[in-house]
């Protein structure tokens, strides 16, 4: 859902009152987004999400009931445009493919600063995809390589340039500026890759990418 003339509105959904409270006055503090709802549990935010506007839905992963996996299904089946950002714990690891696959936008550690939460919240809202550098760290680490001789000749040499950009958490509009082409060209390159990756979503190809060892983003 697109929000142009106001502040990002944000929803909170985690299973934890005292770390909800504890982000809610984080972010209403800096004064660059407004918080317009909170859930304590999956089942919760989906029965208040058709009636609440947001843009940002920060979503716990390990929740009682539906987890954030499938929360995160579920409301983007509502809404697919709207923006989710993860937060996790380390040793929620073996969530993130499963996040992506559900269409997360953004991946965030319970313990990041308040200036990272704010670069999420713009970066999502831009259309970007958000990891911290811990995830992508750990993703690096842990996902299995493949060989990417394939991949790499599969796309070309401009596309690889711009999935390094989509990888970096740029926007179509950054990505244009900073390759002094049109992002309407970008728009196009983009299809294109998530058409010959098979990738759903930006997330899914920050998750190929390093996957086939196409790109360093470490």
């Amino acid at each position: 859902m697109e929000n142009n003339t106001s502040m990002p509105r944000i929803i909170l959904v985690d299973d934890h009152a005292l770390f909800r409270g504890g982000l809610r006055n984080l972010l209403e503090q800096v004064g660059q987004c407004q918080v317009v709802a909170e859930a304590a549990s999956g089942e919760e935010f989906l029965t208040l999400q058709p009636s609440v506007e947001c843009d940002v839905v920060f979503m716990d992963i390990s929740m009682p009931g539906i987890d954030g996996v499938e929360t995160t299904r579920r409301a983007l089946e509502i809404d697919p445009s709207l923006r989710i950002v993860t937060l996790s714990m380390f040793g929620d690891e073996n969530y993130y493919t499963r996040m992506v696959e559900a269409g997360a936008s953004g991946f965030l550690l319970k313990d990041s600063s308040i200036d990272e939460v704010l670069e999420a919240i713009q970066c999502v809202c831009e259309g970007g995809t958000y990891f911290s550098e811990a995830i992508l760290s750990t993703l690096s680490s842990q996902l299995p390589r493949t060989e990417s001789a394939e991949e790499e000749e599969s796309l070309s040499a401009r596309e690889l340039e711009i999935l390094l950009a989509v990888c970096q958490g740029l926007s179509n509009q950054e990505i244009a500026d900073q390759l002094f082409i049109s992002k309407r060209t970008v728009d196009k390159h983009r299809a294109n890759i998530l058409e010959k990756t098979g990738c759903k979503n930006t997330a899914s190809l920050v998750v190929y990418a390093i996957k086939h060892s196409l790109v360093d983003l470490m």
